[in-house]
């Protein structure tokens, strides 16, 4: 009996001790400072980044001590779920609690939000919205302004085309107005014209027309296909509609064409409707302007579209690659093989959903 109260009383002792060890662990992690006097750091956290993740980069950054300790702390404050995507200004001689309390409810110096390529004006609004960068009445305002346009050297009624896809670190004023979308909206268009720059032909922006004609151009290969290596010669089966005088019958144009409300189901009365002038099955050339934004790829292909003899293309299954084709007989086969795989694609889905 003696035997099992001294085995009791040391555990008790080494419990007590290991409590007391964890306690002073904790309060010199809470209290202590990585550096002294402390720096003051920009922070970046990704929308969607995980605690864990977060937790090694302030480490790494110099911000705190302690990756797992940090993270303890945040999940015991029920806070690794809130923290905030942007820019930070931090300081190295700030203790955890605040480091993290400015993370959860501090405001950040610049928002983070990326505009993925292929969206249309609207789309790129939607997303700005949410992130509380602008509203989309006032970015519509803003980018169809003949003063904004004419600014940022824009020949078309908007800026459509012109916001270039990225991710972007944005300013946020407690009051959303024209002049907040303005700032947004000119930074995007700062950044397209940055980056194609160094697709010009001999380093030289092209003239007017020939810029018209290279960002619509763009706009319809980016919405044809995803797949980069295909990107030039989509361009070239444009191009060499374009030369030979051929509608160029591209889907995507008529889709812009219909705007906001299109439900996804593109049918044979939209195809048929001259009204619509982004209409390409009615009307001949390009549409009156570019239907997406669009990414260097893009833009690189339509600036030199591939040298070749096709006509026609059409995807060999959903959201892949394509099979081109000199000749309308050649280019029916081709659909009735897509139509088959697709076919045979929902087929294989409805047999694995049983």
């Amino acid at each position: 009996m003696k035997a099992l109260l001294r085995a009791l009383g040391i555990l008790l002792l080494l419990g007590l001790a290991g409590g007391g060890w964890l306690a002073y662990e904790a309060h010199i992690f809470l209290t202590a400072v990585p550096e002294q006097p402390g720096r003051e750091l920009y922070f970046d956290v990704t929308p969607g980044a995980r605690l864990a993740q977060v937790a090694t980069a302030l480490v790494e950054k110099g911000l705190v001590t302690d990756a797992s300790k940090f993270t303890l702390l945040a999940r015991w404050k029920q806070w690794d779920n809130r923290l905030q995507a942007g820019r930070f200004a931090l300081n190295t001689g700030w203790p955890p609690d605040k480091i993290l309390h400015e993370l959860v409810n501090g405001k950040p110096v610049l928002y983070r939000v990326t505009i993925p390529e292929g969206l249309t004006w609207w789309q790129t609004a939607k997303i700005l919205e949410e992130a509380g960068l602008a509203r989309p009445a006032d970015f519509y305002t803003v980018i169809t302004s003949p003063d904004f346009l004419t600014h940022y050297g824009i020949p078309f009624a908007s800026a459509e085309g012109f916001l270039m896809p990225d991710t972007y670190l944005l300013k946020k004023n407690d009051v959303l107005d024209t002049a907040q979308a303005r700032a947004v909206a000119g930074r995007m268009v700062d950044n397209f014209w940055r980056k194609a720059a160094a697709l010009w032909p001999n380093g030289k922006r092209p003239g007017k027309e020939t810029l018209k004609t290279c960002v619509i151009l763009a706009s319809i290969v980016e919405k044809e296909t995803a797949v980069d290596a295909e990107r030039p010669r989509v361009a070239g089966v444009y191009q060499n509609r374009l030369d030979r005088g051929m509608l160029l019958q591209a889907d995507p144009t008529v889709i812009y064409g219909l705007g906001k409300d299109f439900d996804g189901n593109l049918r044979r009365k939209h195809l048929d409707d001259p009204a619509n002038p982004y209409n390409t099955y009615q009307r001949s050339g390009l549409p009156p302007g570019p239907i997406c934004s669009f990414g260097t790829t893009a833009l690189a292909a339509a600036l030199q579209p591939e040298a070749h003899a096709y006509l026609y293309f059409v995807a060999k299954v959903d959201g892949g690659e394509h099979a081109f084709s000199t000749n309308l007989n050649d280019h029916n086969k081709a659909v009735r093989r897509y139509l088959q795989n697709r076919r045979s694609s929902n087929a294989s889905t409805q047999t694995r959903a049983r």
